[in-house]
């Protein structure tokens, strides 16, 4: 076990680790650190606990030393400097007219280096821009272009549930999130109820998958014989998930067709067993239904939709049917066709046309 302190940058959500040393540092205060990109002012998200070496990333560096009322000025300071920086970086790309959306600018703690933030559709040719920058602030200049997410991590917002979104608030890092997940949680396929603020499928998508999964493969499949309490046989047309109640179309015996509601733990059918979750009246296990990838569409984090299609498993050779007979195989003819790499090819004479 080893004793840390948790820390964010700029109002993100992502914890950082860093040792604490004998600095007397609680929750809420401000600390510089030494990270990747140069010395960097914090805030104190988790005061000194103790974690597992396992979640620390290595080489563990120390808190140079909390934040002193010169630091928390000259952090002020940066932040209206950004602002100007951030005005004059957009009349340089509207005076060269580049395609390139200016998303946000992050000043160094010292103020040694200067990074722009922005999106584009494509790539960008912004050397030239880069010259002007470095002329008017006559420090480092860095642009990096980042995807929609990002952006949208880094700028904030309201999502459609009416609170903060979640890449702003607590996410740390983006999970892939494909459609198949709206479609099994039997949500609208419009892409304006299912996508966020960046355009892109919502990530609290993947919040709740794993249960729908476990609980699908508990309830009986849409199309299956059941058994009701009262012992008609039925077939299973509708699945509800969050009131674990199904639908059962039956024949009643006057000839009369009527759809029932049942709790899917009171009916008799097949199901697959599930660790720690078992369906009443369960017979033997049925095999998992094979489930189609072919229109699983998933993000990444760059924002480029991959589509997955599994391929047909080919034939080998061991599994090919073997000829029947010890008739040998008839060789080709002489000429290109039957030439092959390395190998010479003698055309052969049909006996009795010798003479």
């Amino acid at each position: 076990m080893k004793t840390v302190i948790g820390v964010k940058f700029r109002g993100g959500s992502k914890v950082y680790f860093f040792d604490p040393g004998d600095l007397p540092i609680q929750e809420g205060d401000g600390v510089i650190v030494e990270t990747a990109r140069g010395v960097e002012c914090g805030d104190v998200a988790q005061g000194p606990h103790e974690v597992e070496e396992s979640q620390i990333f290595v080489p563990l560096k120390a808190v140079e030393r909390i934040a002193t009322p010169r630091d928390h000025e000259m952090r002020a300071q940066n932040a209206a400097k950004e602002k100007d920086a951030y005005a004059i970086c957009l009349e340089k790309i509207q005076a060269r007219s580049l395609e390139m959306k200016l998303v946000d600018v992050e000043y160094s703690f010292n103020g040694s280096k200067v990074v722009f933030y922005f999106t584009a559709d494509g790539r960008v040719d912004f050397r030239e821009l880069v010259k002007d920058l470095a002329g008017v602030f006559k420090t480092r200049i860095e642009l990096r272009q980042i995807g929609v997410r990002d952006e949208a991590k880094m700028l904030g917002g309201l999502g459609s549930c009416g609170r903060p979104v979640c890449c702003k608030t607590f996410l740390a890092d983006f999970q892939p999130v494909s459609i198949k997940m709206a479609k099994e949680q039997s949500l609208s396929l419009s892409p304006t109820k299912i996508s966020g603020i960046c355009g892109r499928l919502m990530c609290c998508l993947k919040y709740e998958q794993d249960c729908y999964e476990s609980m699908r493969k508990l309830m009986p499949k849409v199309g299956k014989e059941v058994t009701t309490p009262e012992g008609l046989s039925g077939t299973a047309t509708e699945n509800n998930i969050l009131t674990e109640r199904t639908k059962v179309k039956l024949i009643l015996p006057d000839g009369t067709i009527d759809i029932r509601e049942y709790p899917f733990r009171e009916l008799g059918y097949k199901a697959r067993p599930t660790q720690g979750m078992q369906a009443q009246a369960v017979a033997e296990p049925e095999p998992e239904e094979n489930t189609d990838t072919s229109d699983a569409i998933q993000q990444e984090e760059d924002g480029v939709a991959v589509a997955q299609v599994e391929e047909e498993p080919r034939q080998t050779d061991k599994q090919q049917p073997e000829r029947s007979g010890n008739r040998p195989r008839r060789r080709r003819q002489g000429g290109p066709k039957g030439r092959q790499s390395g190998q010479e090819v003698k055309a052969s004479t049909p006996q009795g046309k010798l003479k």
